[in-house]
């Protein structure tokens, strides 16, 4: 019997070691099933003393992910908004938190919170044809899910700024040189390099493993404690405006948007 709760997200236990496919079709997008499903998984898998590291990959050649779902949003609804902002913040926190090391194996394009879930990853393995964005803001709305935190802690203020401000997405070299990624291996291998890796962290002390990453992540995480709630009551405010609800159709169908500033 498979540990995950959704058919979106399939789970290998290899060795030491957990393999987690995002497999929604077309693009590997989340949505109210993938979410909670690998906040419950994270949880099982840090009861599991056995595992000691997590490989987060993408189903198919083409996609890590793309993120949400942007037909949740096509209506405008700010309850969607909330519930989708409260899902993304608890998976992925639950994710940065996971008591082992967690490494993105960025198969194909990350975008939106398609990159979230990579930023919230211990570690960045990318393929060479690897893409990367935050373009919410091209269709109205916001990285909800860490984005507008991790990536600035990453890759510096202004790298952050051009990304999400500008709508810049760069490609696997680039994100290499600016810290967004920690290697680039060839099409195809990224899994098998993010594996060898986590063979690595089983010779390491698991216990030593987790007090290291806690005083890591000390001085970030008292900074992104308030952070994170806001991100997600700022992107749940821009569903009171017109363009997002212009935007998010315009990206459906197809055409450029008309933005108002209301």
């Amino acid at each position: 019997m498979s540990i995950s709760t959704s058919d979106k997200l399939k789970v290998e236990i290899k060795g030491h070691t957990a393999l987690v496919t995002i497999d929604n079709p077309a693009a590997n997008t989340w949505d109210t099933q993938s979410l909670p499903a690998l906040k419950d998984l994270v949880g099982k898998l840090n009861a599991d003393n056995t595992i000691y590291a997590l490989v987060l990959t993408g189903a198919g050649d083409k996609f890590f992910s793309a993120g949400a779902d942007l037909n949740l949003f096509a209506d405008g609804n700010p309850d969607t908004a909330r519930d989708m902002a409260q899902f993304f913040g608890e998976g992925f926190e639950c994710l940065a938190d996971f008591r082992g090391v967690s490494i993105a194996a960025i198969n194909g394009f990350a975008m939106g919170g398609g990159l979230e879930v990579a930023l919230a990853c211990d570690i960045r393995i990318a393929e060479e044809q690897a893409q990367m964005a935050l373009p919410e803001a091209k269709v109205g709305l916001l990285p909800c899910a860490g984005g507008t935190q991790r990536l600035s802690w990453l890759v510096g203020e202004g790298w952050a700024k051009k990304m999400i401000l500008c709508g810049e997405r760069i490609k696997a070299d680039t994100a290499l040189r600016i810290g967004l990624v920690e290697e680039i291996v060839p099409t195809g291998t990224a899994v098998e390099r993010a594996c060898a890796l986590a063979e690595q962290v089983g010779q390491q002390s698991p216990i030593s493993v987790t007090a290291c990453k806690e005083l890591i992540h000390q001085a970030r995480n008292t900074a992104l404690e308030g952070a994170l709630p806001y991100e997600r009551q700022k992107f749940v405010d821009l569903f009171g405006t017109q363009d997002q609800q212009e935007g998010v159709n315009a990206f459906l169908e197809k055409r450029a948007p008309q933005w108002k500033n209301c």
